[in-house]
């Protein structure tokens, strides 16, 4: 029981800090459509994965990596980006869904796909999900600066030689790798709002970028343990309990946050 309680800790937590230091940027750029129609997009690639015995992980990321670039593509064919987003987000839970009732014994694990199932996570998930995380901290890093310079202003970029749509480009595959590591934890229909809400957490404790980015992996990682406790407790999904505790930290913090302005 204890072996079993730790894997699933290890795998919520390092899916939570990949999710926080990469949903800065979401939150930054406005990109939260976007990372729903990803999500939706891995229901496809678990039906993909089923249907043809292949790895879940390699099937969700496989689909999640062509959504992304299918978005990046039509991003200025002259379509707005909501309507480009609505279209796929939806098109592409709806075929995800179609495909998961046509393919043999994949309707049974339909909520675990859609919610997480981090209770049943191996060594090898874990091996996938911190690998993954550390992937996407790495280049987050690399790009930290070119990343930032994008994002507050593209003029200021291109004068400084960086291209925005490549530093959009590398954003949208890395937020592909963090929905296909953490479908496992928080389900395809979760993942968004572990991205979001501990960033829009942070907000009100962080000063400069990088302590926003510190403070959100923060919250993720206690939202975390404190959703797998919540959930051991009181016998709920590990996924929405986890979203639940970054929604209370959410509450708490904003208030705090407006209480200390009324004060000031």
């Amino acid at each position: 029981m204890d072996d079993f309680l730790f894997r699933a800790g290890l795998a919520a937590v390092g899916t939570a800090l990949a999710a926080g230091l990469l949903g800065c940027f979401v939150v930054w750029r406005r990109m939260a459509y976007f990372g729903d129609a990803t999500a939706h997009a891995a229901i496809l690639g678990v039906a993909l994965s089923l249907g043809f015995s292949v790895s879940v992980f390699a099937g969700v990321l496989g689909v999640a990596l062509l959504m992304a670039l299918v978005i990046h593509a039509l991003s200025d064919r002259g379509f707005g980006m909501d309507t480009i987003l609505g279209v796929l987000a939806h098109g592409a839970l709806a075929v995800g869904l179609v495909a998961v009732a046509l393919t043999h014994g994949a309707r049974a694990n339909l909520e675990s796909y859609l919610f997480g199932d981090v209770l049943t996570v191996t060594q090898g998930d874990l091996a996938v999900i911190w690998g993954g995380g550390a992937l996407v901290a790495g280049v987050l890093w690399w790009h930290w600066q070119a990343l930032l310079t994008a994002t507050l202003s593209p003029d200021l970029a291109c004068a400084a030689g960086i291209d925005p749509r490549r530093e959009q480009l590398v954003l949208t595959l890395l937020l592909a790798t963090v929905v296909a590591v953490s479908i496992k934890v928080v389900g395809a229909l979760l993942i968004t709002a572990l991205l979001i809400i501990p960033a829009a957490a942070a907000r009100s404790l962080a000063r400069t970028p990088e302590g926003m980015a510190l403070v959100a992996m923060g919250i993720g990682g206690l939202s975390a343990l404190g959703g797998l406790w919540m959930a051991v407790l009181l016998d709920t999904p590990v996924g929405p309990s986890i979203v639940c505790v970054a929604v209370g930290a959410f509450a708490v913090l904003t208030v705090a946050g407006q209480l200390r302005k009324m004060r000031g």
